[in-house]
């Protein structure tokens, strides 16, 4: 069976060695230890999964890297950080990052957090194969398009399956541990904060005013629904 393959990005060679021999046995395992490269790599590999450390030697930052990243891929990024900033995670998702890891860490640790991000970008249910419309919204499972109002929507693969699961689910009140725990898994059923900046993102791709949205609606300290009625 084909591996999957694994790009890790960092500036410390003793880490790039260490990942390396941990992730072998499982994936494909490829490095860069510079934006550049990076980019290069992911354009010309086009690997399953890139694991970004925020601190880079030189050149661009991780934030800078996923920014470029997300202008023509979609791969799933694991960002690494040293700093335990809040700030520095909400920035990661907001550039496109699917999930962080803070250092120090375990390989062990950092292999789980992989493999849930692939589980949760490759795995689920199989999709049902009508249209799903809400309003000027329609989703087609089958081919994986958004379009609004019948233009495209270009969705990362954990915005979509968030916003499948939310329109599966049109106007029922979901809970934000049970969208933790069916997006991402069930070891993220208290990462709240996870779930507030992709709702977040949906909001600016799908609503004309992401400050007062028509179809993407908050039940504070509960959950979220979507709906077409206000």
């Amino acid at each position: 069976m084909k591996k999957d393959t694994i790009l890790v990005v960092d500036d410390e060679q003793a880490l790039l060695k260490l990942l390396r021999v941990n992730l072998e046995r499982d994936y494909r395992v490829l490095l860069a230890t510079h934006g550049e490269q990076a980019i290069q790599t992911v354009a010309l590999e086009q690997p399953d999964l890139v694991v970004l450390d925020i601190m880079l030697g030189s050149g661009e930052d991780g934030f800078q890297v996923c920014r470029r990243l997300r202008e023509f891929s979609d791969v799933p990024v694991i960002m690494l950080t040293a700093r335990v900033q809040e700030n520095d995670k909400v920035q990661g998702f907001a550039v496109g990052a699917d999930d962080y890891v803070t250092k120090p860490f375990s390989p062990k640790e950092l292999l789980s957090r992989i493999n849930a991000v692939l589980r949760r970008v490759q795995g689920g249910t199989r999709p049902q194969t009508s249209s799903i419309k809400i309003g000027p919204l329609e989703i087609n499972p089958v081919r994986r398009w958004v379009t609004l109002e019948g233009k495209s929507v270009d969705l990362t693969p954990t915005e979509y399956k968030l916003l499948y699961y939310l329109a599966s689910n049109k106007g029922k009140v979901l809970l934000h541990s049970e969208i933790l725990a069916h997006v991402w898994g069930s070891e993220y059923r208290d990462e709240v904060e996870y779930l507030r900046v992709y709702l977040s993102r949906l909001r600016q791709k799908l609503e004309k005013d992401p400050g007062s949205p028509k179809l993407l609606h908050t039940l504070p300290g509960i959950g979220y629904v979507l709906d077409d009625k206000e």
